[in-house]
């Protein structure tokens, strides 16, 4: 390794799925690392395609089967220099359980769901419900961090 490839910053790429059912509520979990709630996703593995990430996230988190439909953000957190791929998706099968990232899975309206998570992760169900072309946006992890 070159002292110019050991000098160049890493960053990690996720997946998270924003799961509206028919009756607008949004799938969201309570993390068992940090109790926080959130969407249900992960990073994403060197092999996968990102949609393919998103499904195996959402199931191995929540139980629930999902279908892609759309790329709905991009977001950074510029203190950890992860990059994440938001997708809207809807539910197609399976039912809720706990897996060991998660203490909750519950069905919450957007209402409940942004009101539960800090801004950083609110934002994206917002996004996701709202705006018609993905968003773009950087947050240091909690709060948004202005363009």
């Amino acid at each position: 390794m070159t002292n110019a490839t050991a000098e160049r910053p890493l960053h990690s790429v996720s997946v998270a799925g924003i799961v509206v059912r028919d009756d607008g509520r949004v799938l969201v979990i309570r993390r068992a690392d940090n109790g926080a709630w959130e969407p249900p996703g992960g990073i994403l593995e060197r092999h996968e395609r990102p949609e393919e990430g998103v499904l195996r996230e959402v199931a191995e988190e929540t139980g629930i089967a999902v279908e892609v439909e759309r790329l709905t953000g991009v977001y950074k957190n510029l203190t950890l220099g992860v990059i994440a791929l938001v997708f809207r998706c809807r539910p197609v099968g399976g039912e809720e359980q706990l897996s060991s990232e998660s203490t909750a899975v519950c069905w919450l309206t957007p209402d409940e769901a942004v009101q539960s998570m800090s801004e950083a992760f609110a934002v994206r169900v917002t996004d996701a419900l709202d705006s018609v072309t993905p968003q773009v946006r950087s947050h240091d992890g909690v709060r948004l961090v202005a363009a």
